[in-house]
């Protein structure tokens, strides 16, 4: 069964690629769709996330990462996708995406899995990465490779 990831990934981080790859042990193959959120602020433009994901996923097979526009329902419609998997790290998080799975339930017909966030990554967040490494912190351990390649190089450290 096909399933779709879908998230800004801003940047995608070690705690994304677990569930990214929980997904596709549970579902077999995974989409994973890269998105913008017209309320947020990004660090990396779409095509750059874009990238950075599709580096961090390479060595994965049955895995393909696509940029998404417009609406998740239209999207996972147009692509035969029945279903989106989403991580959660605490209650806010549950409180969201419940809201969302009802939406896209009601819209399209899409149904929504929920994966808790595993224990060492359930206080990771994009947000904080990108804090950090803002202020000269360092985020490796928290990152793919190819993703703290490129915040070195844009973020050196003090």
């Amino acid at each position: 069964m096909k399933v779709l990831c879908p998230g800004s990934f801003d940047p995608i981080t070690v705690g994304h690629l677990d569930i990214i790859r929980r997904a596709h042990a549970l579902f077999g193959e995974v989409v994973v769709a890269i998105g913008n959120n017209s309320t947020k602020s990004y660090l990396f433009d779409f095509d750059e996330r874009v990238d950075l994901v599709k580096g961090a996923t390479s060595d994965l097979d049955g895995i393909t990462v696509e940029a998404m526009d417009g609406l998740l329902v239209d999207f996972c419609n147009d692509r035969g996708i029945p279903a989106v998997v989403k991580g959660l790290r605490f209650g806010a998080d549950f409180d969201f995406e419940l809201q969302m799975a009802h939406m896209n339930q009601e819209m399209g017909g899409i149904e929504t899995v929920l994966l808790p966030a595993a224990r060492e990554h359930v206080t990771l967040s994009s947000t904080i990465i990108r804090q950090v490494v803002r202020l000269g912190g360092d985020v490796s351990r928290y990152v793919p490779a190819n993703v703290q390649t490129v915040l070195a190089a844009r973020f050196p450290r003090r």
